[in-house]
């Protein structure tokens, strides 16, 4: 006796109500911080520099007289903790337009643009994968809106996968306009 497997339903991601439109409820890490606007990158850049600037300051203002040998590993530690905060916090800034929480006119028009040429091309949407299209269902769920939570537990998205929570219809009719356009034109 044979069991039939049943295929799974696929079930849709929940989108939120934000005052933005949604671009993609689960993007990549690459996308992010292609997509990340030069004040993303200075507000990482001065909170990572603020954490040494402020044992500097500390050191200052309260000496430790740890001796010569003491402070520059508590510098470097003060570094690297700066380094990572100022990523994870322009990561989460760009993370936030994805999802819709901030202003995202300028990366929804750079949206449009980046899948229209990849539908032109021919080219899978969101890359291509390795991984069995259950894989990239789980990947999917376990990274979804994984970017609310990046101050508390450090969660990208690291896998291609097509599960994004927006229909990408728009991407298809937007394509067919724009190649109509370029043959009436010629």
């Amino acid at each position: 006796m044979t069991t039939q497997q049943q295929p799974r339903p696929y079930v849709p991601s929940k989108t939120l109500d934000t005052p933005y439109p949604l671009i993609d409820n689960d993007p990549h890490l690459k996308r992010v911080i292609r997509y990340a606007r030069p004040s993303d990158y200075l507000a990482g850049t001065a909170l990572g520099a603020s954490v040494p600037g402020l044992m500097l300051l500390w050191e200052r203002v309260a000496p430790s007289h740890v001796g010569k040998g003491g402070f520059p590993p508590i510098m470097r530690l003060a570094g690297a903790i700066g380094l990572v905060g100022g990523f994870l916090y322009c990561t989460e800034r760009s993370t936030m337009r994805f999802y819709g929480f901030r202003e995202n006119k300028r990366e929804v028009e750079m949206d449009m643009r980046e899948m229209v040429e990849k539908v032109k091309k021919g080219e899978p949407l969101y890359g291509k994968s390795s991984l069995s299209p259950h894989m990239q269902g789980v990947a999917s769920r376990n990274s979804r809106y994984s970017g609310v939570w990046l101050h508390v537990i450090p969660w990208f998205n690291l896998v291609n996968h097509e599960q994004h929570g927006v229909d990408t219809a728009k991407y298809y009719l937007q394509a067919e306009r724009e190649l109509e356009a370029e043959r009436t034109k010629s």
